[in-house]
């Protein structure tokens, strides 16, 4: 773990605070690539990460980030808000589940709302590198958009307000180029709207890249289910409002996962039987069907049981 300092903070909208943070004893910071993040410990409101935000002229001695506050949420947004400069915080090496790939293939960037930061560092990254690669960045309105001006000075970019010229994914999914790597990051309707356009389109699963920016939810018609764990026989009950994974582990099950919000792929498992309720947004439609795995970090069931392969 880093002990971090927030060193500067400022707010860029009415919810989105923008934090810097140095080594409290003035060691050199890790270095990372473009769509890292950050966990951060917030002790009793849990673990929270947050990408890295690299424009042209980031300072390399201070990791930035950018924190929406989620009224409705579970308070670590509001945690973070609420750190005052010079307070230090425990905060993990980064990590990259969101790795931007090497290569000539055209690039598309598209956010939706917070879900920008990470393709900020991409963007930078890509304009630095000579690659060809579009920007575009959709939100419910100018006033909910950050760093808008910023982004505009920097890139060469198109930016969309729900209220004002609403995004055609259709005819920007069609107008990309077969074979582009595309970067898609922010709330899940957007991500789920972006890929299935993506498909339509023509556009290979593989060359599509997905970090989602919320948490997770709950649905009013959860059931409790339960999870047999095929080589020992062992049977948990899942309860409403706890994961798969939040049970397995407090059984003492060591696990591998990372996000928790179904992006990222690391927690996939093999389904032996039982119907997943798939609620990621990282598998294909046909993974979907075959019902063969799921992400058992968001995902639940629609049969009484789960058998799975851990």
């Amino acid at each position: 773990m880093l002990n971090l300092v927030l060193s500067e903070a400022c707010n860029e909208t009415a919810r989105i605070r923008v934090m810097a943070f140095k080594d409290v004893a003035g060691q050199k910071l890790p270095e990372y690539t473009p769509g890292a993040h950050l966990d951060f410990d917030l002790g009793e409101k849990g673990t929270r990460s947050y990408s890295l935000i690299d424009w042209p002229e980031t300072d390399p001695e201070t990791y930035t980030i950018a924190v929406q506050r989620e009224d409705e949420g579970t308070g670590g947004s509001q945690a973070m808000h609420n750190l005052a400069v010079g307070t230090v915080v425990k905060v993990t090496e980064p990590r990259n589940d969101f790795e931007l790939s090497s290569g000539a293939a055209p690039v598309l960037l598209l956010a939706g709302g917070i879900g920008v930061t990470p393709l900020i560092s991409m963007a930078t990254a890509l304009m630095q590198q000579g690659r060809d690669f579009q920007f575009h960045y959709t939100a419910r309105s100018k006033t909910l958009m950050g760093f808008k001006d910023q982004l505009s000075d920097n890139f060469e970019m198109r930016l969309y307000c729900d209220d004002e010229n609403p995004i055609d994914l259709a005819a920007l999914m069609s107008a990309q180029a077969q074979g582009s790597a595309m970067y898609l990051c922010g709330p899940k309707g957007m991500i789920d709207a972006a890929r299935s356009a993506a498909t339509v389109a023509g556009h290979r699963d593989e060359n599509i890249h997905i970090e989602l920016f919320a948490t997770p939810e709950a649905h009013s018609d959860d059931t409790p289910f339960e999870v047999e764990i095929a080589d020992t026989g062992e049977v948990f009950s899942i309860p409403v409002g706890k994961t798969i994974i939040e049970v397995l582990e407090e059984a003492g099950k060591d696990l591998m996962y990372d996000c928790q919000r179904g992006d990222c792929g690391i927690c996939q498992t093999d389904v032996i039987s039982g119907e997943p309720d798939h609620r990621d947004v990282v598998l294909s439609e046909a993974d979907r069907a075959s019902g063969k795995v799921m992400q058992i970090c968001v995902s639940r069931a629609k049969t009484s049981r789960l058998v799975l392969d851990l």
